[in-house]
């Protein structure tokens, strides 16, 4: 099937395909224009951004301006190019938002909790302005509250419970057949409909030209992909991470929650990344010296972080997905997340070969012994083995992108 276009507030990708924005570092600017320059939409990820283009750059920028450097080199060579923006970044979140919308990206995704307040930031002009969500609920309450700013979202990401990262689902929830992606679908439709008609765009599990048609045709308008682009020779994922996905079996991935993400949030992870092994033994002590995740203390300043004080039940989020990229591997040990069909991957691709894939070009063969049907067939998630009475009480409408 030859793949329609996505039009967005007023523009048009050549394929509905969004490369997911994952942090920490993996989707920068070379693995965003690379997309870009395929008919794509690149995105690239806020998180840390400032660390990770100054330590490129060689001078000290904040997030605003290392924002704005990312996302202008990514639409060098024409295409577009969004960002990725999580709520649960407080204390850099207006500064991501402002930066994007200053440098001319093409959308702004917004994930890691409910992005209510994202259009009174600053007038987005011509920045689509995208949710993300695990339900029908939660898009309602978006709108509601986007109504009283006189906008409404210039599309939607849908995200079900088989992505990367952060997830917007109960630990009890994830395996719900409710819950899989495509049962979620009809019903923030029927809400997109409801408040205006714009795009529905569907994300977790998505893995082949095959998947793209398939949520297509049940009236998806596009795709976000995460993992596959990870598994890219442009993605700034460190070849340590990237060796680590394609050893990973299925058994090896699973959703941490004891020790956890201290965003509170259930978290994919490869079950042998060193921080996450170190955490499950209590070996690194609590510390926090990066502070992206800080929450405000008693006096409303950001001081509180979970993994500073409490090392029993979450691990350091920051350090380790920034090891991850490559950023601190002599300080730090890396974290490595990735969405549940990340066993299906057996090669690291060009972002060419792999968008010649996606629009049905080329056929890559993945691992011949594990190949699930998305729609029949549920993807076992190995969950933590501590405890299920110890998990973190999650409400259902946050969510978390990767």
């Amino acid at each position: 099937m030859l793949l329609p276009p996505l039009r967005l507030k007023g523009k048009t990708l050549h394929l509905p395909i969004i490369q997911g924005g994952m942090g920490v570092g993996v989707s920068l600017f070379p693995l965003a224009k690379a997309v870009a320059r395929e008919g794509g939409m690149g995105v690239i990820s806020s998180a840390c951004i400032d660390r990770l283009v100054s330590k490129r750059k060689g001078i000290k920028l904040n997030t605003y301006n290392a924002i704005h450097e990312e996302v202008s080199m990514a639409k060098a060579d024409g295409g577009y190019v969004g960002i990725n923006t999580m709520v649960a970044l407080v204390k850099d979140y207006e500064d991501s938002v402002r930066g994007a919308i200053n440098a001319g990206a093409d959308a702004i995704i917004s994930g890691a909790g409910l992005p209510l307040g994202l259009p009174s930031i600053q007038p987005p002009k011509e920045t689509a302005l995208i949710p993300i969500v695990s339900s029908a609920r939660a898009l309602e309450l978006i709108c509601k509250k986007w109504e009283r700013f006189g906008y409404r979202p210039d599309a939607v990401v849908l995200e079900g419970p088989l992505a990367g990262g952060h997830l917007g689902f109960k630990i009890d929830q994830i395996d719900l057949e409710s819950n899989k992606l495509e049962n979620l679908l009809p019903p923030v439709k029927d809400m997109a409909i409801k408040h205006g008609d714009f795009p529905v765009i569907v994300a977790g599990g998505i893995y082949s030209h095959q998947d793209i048609v398939i949520f297509l045709k049940m009236g998806a308008d596009g795709v976000q992909m995460g993992t596959r682009f990870l598994a890219t020779e442009e993605s700034g994922a460190s070849c340590a991470y990237k060796d680590a996905v394609l050893r990973a079996t299925q058994d090896n991935i699973m959703v941490a929650l004891n020790p956890g993400s201290p965003c509170g949030l259930p978290f994919r992870v490869i079950k042998d990344s060193p921080m996450f092994v170190s955490s499950c033994s209590r070996l690194r002590q609590p510390k926090c010296d990066k502070g992206y995740v800080l929450l405000k203390d008693s006096d409303g300043t950001y001081s509180r972080c979970l993994a500073k004080e409490d090392n029993e039940k979450y691990f350091c989020i920051c350090n380790g997905l920034l090891s991850s990229a490559g950023y601190n591997t002599l300080d730090e040990e890396p974290l490595y997340t990735v969405g549940a069909n990340g066993y299906r991957v057996n090669k690291i691709l060009s972002v060419k070969d792999l968008m010649d894939e996606l629009k049905g070009k080329l056929e890559i063969p993945t691992r011949s012994d594990t190949h699930p049907d998305l729609l029949r067939t549920p993807v076992t998630t190995s969950l933590s083995t501590k405890p299920r009475s110890k998990a973190v009480e999650v409400d259902p409408l946050l969510k978390a992108t990767w």
